[in-house]
């Protein structure tokens, strides 16, 4: 039962991740932003280590671009990047080819799929309607619901509360000037399931419905009921903006905006999860700097916002702005610019590699040495593990500086250690030296860690020294500390038996 339980959790609960993480050789998040939030969260699993080296690493989800590509923008990524992108599509080299595809084909096709959007939108608008028993005249106006050639804004995925779907609607009026204005008008296109316990998730979408009856927004607001696979390929190649507005940092990684990228749809978005990687001015738009706030409330009224002022002031302007010959060329241009750079990274090709060389062929190849000779080295292993836990508890370390007078940018300083085994050999131990800035207590913030060598007995004690480099000028703490060292053990901090001096 102690496997599966956080330091101070009730005895009468149990927890999968704790035990998944005290069992496994490998841990990781699902973007670099959220291996570092699991890192905080479950930093008391180790509480000797700082936070960054808690082992929680991180590889970042990605999707498999041909089940996303429509077909209109496949047939055309497959005539000017040619067949590599089947073969490779996680090569940087084949996606930067969608700089040759001439700007005018690339919005025809993105019109075409607008269109698509919209009319096959109405259809199923119209059989949800028809289903209420809604009249002639409401089916009538159902079949002119969203334009081909408006600016078309998408929102699909679940509706978790922390994803914020309702965030447009706490400016109503401003929301509503928007989407009804003469010269550059704005439309919403929104689909997506709750959990079916999810109750505050369901009245999110019963708030947008009811928002999407007011007389004045009907054709320009729609929820698509019955979310599926199919419905989401409509939205991510249908669109020209994919909204992701998730409470940071509770959005692990989202995908849906990667399905967006292949299909030249641009993404606003908070920078959470895939997108604190993904953007950059020249691909799409953040909602603010990934600023933390305590009050949630506040967060809201504050992102929300800042996302106005980037659809007025920026996004809008830019997609109505348009050369002599009715094109977007600037418009264009960025959905040129999010292909080229985030297609190969953000696919599942590229996501599988790192998790096999990573993770699995590592896995493997240690599975496959233990089992040798009748699992001779697993049983030492495990021999050893016994042996140093019960060894740990008579640990001891000390040590000395010696900065010879003075410190000077480049030179070293001398550190000597001497380390009580309790009866391990030194070459079971490792012993570090962690050097960086001051932090408030005197100790090192983000150390960098210099191994020190054995060098001998000294009476009872093994002596160890290092060579600390002075990289920087200003004030360097030092620390020292000793864990268990054998090469048969995966993961380095496994077990964790760490002592400082």
């Amino acid at each position: 039962v102690d496997m599966g339980q956080a330091p101070g959790q009730d005895e009468s609960q149990f927890g999968m991740t704790p035990l998944a993480l005290r069992t496994s050789a490998f841990a990781n998040g699902v973007s670099r932003l959220h291996g570092e939030v699991s890192r905080g969260m479950w930093q008391s699993l180790w509480p000797e280590l700082p936070v960054d080296e808690v082992p929680i690493s991180s590889v970042t989800n990605g999707i498999h671009p041909r089940t996303w590509l429509s077909h209109e923008m496949g047939q055309l990524l497959d005539r000017y990047l040619g067949p590599r992108l089947a073969e490779s599509p996680y090569d940087q080299s084949v996606w930067e080819r969608v700089d040759k595809i001439p700007p005018g084909e690339l919005w025809r096709v993105k019109q075409r799929r607008r269109e698509r959007l919209v009319l096959v939108t109405r259809e199923r608008l119209r059989a949800q309607m028809e289903r209420r028993g809604a009249s002639r005249a409401a089916l009538r106006e159902a079949d002119e619901t969203l334009q081909p050639d408006i600016l078309t804004l998408g929102f699909a995925r679940r509706f978790a509360t922390y994803k914020r779907a309702t965030l447009l609607f706490r400016q109503a009026d401003r929301l509503a000037r928007l989407l009804t204005d003469a010269e550059r008008p704005v439309q919403l296109v929104f689909s997506g399931k709750a959990h079916p316990a999810d109750t505050p998730g369901k009245e999110l979408i019963q708030a947008i419905v009811r928002f999407a009856q007011d007389p004045r927004l009907r054709q320009r607001i729609v929820f698509v009921e019955d979310y599926d696979m199919g419905v989401s390929r409509l939205l991510v190649s249908g669109c020209d903006v994919w909204l992701n507005v998730p409470r940071r940092p509770l959005e692990a990684s989202g995908t849906s905006g990667m399905k967006a990228v292949v299909n030249g749809v641009l993404n606003v978005s908070v920078p959470d999860g895939w997108w604190a990687e993904g953007y950059s001015p020249e691909v799409g738009w953040s909602i603010g700097n990934g600023e933390s706030y305590d009050d949630p409330d506040e967060q809201d009224a504050i992102e929300c916002d800042a996302l106005f002022n980037l659809l007025e002031h920026e996004v809008i302007p830019l997609f109505y702005r348009r050369d002599a010959s009715g094109l977007p060329r600037e418009w264009v241009a960025r959905m040129t610019a999010s292909m080229a750079r985030l297609g190969a990274e953000f696919n599942t090709h590229r996501m599988v590699q790192e998790y096999a060389e990573w993770g699995y062929l590592p896995a493997h190849r240690t599975a496959m040495r233990l089992a040798k000779n009748g699992h001779d080295e697993a049983i030492a292993l495990a021999d050893w593990r016994n042996r140093v836990a019960a060894a740990w508890p008579g640990v001891t370390l000390r040590s000395q500086a010696d900065p010879n007078g003075g410190l000077i940018v480049g030179a070293t300083i001398p550190v000597n250690i001497w380390a009580g085994l309790a009866g391990l050999a030194p070459d079971e131990v490792t012993v570090e030296v962690a050097a960086g800035v001051p932090e408030g207590r005197g100790l090192p913030d983000r150390p960098t860690y210099v191994v020190a060598q054995h060098a001998g007995l000294e009476g009872s004690e093994e002596l160890f020294t290092a060579e600390v480099p002075c990289t920087t000028s200003g004030p360097i703490a030092l620390a020292v500390r000793i864990r268990p060292y054998n090469p048969s053990a995966v993961n380095p901090l496994s077990p964790l038996l760490l002592t400082w001096e």
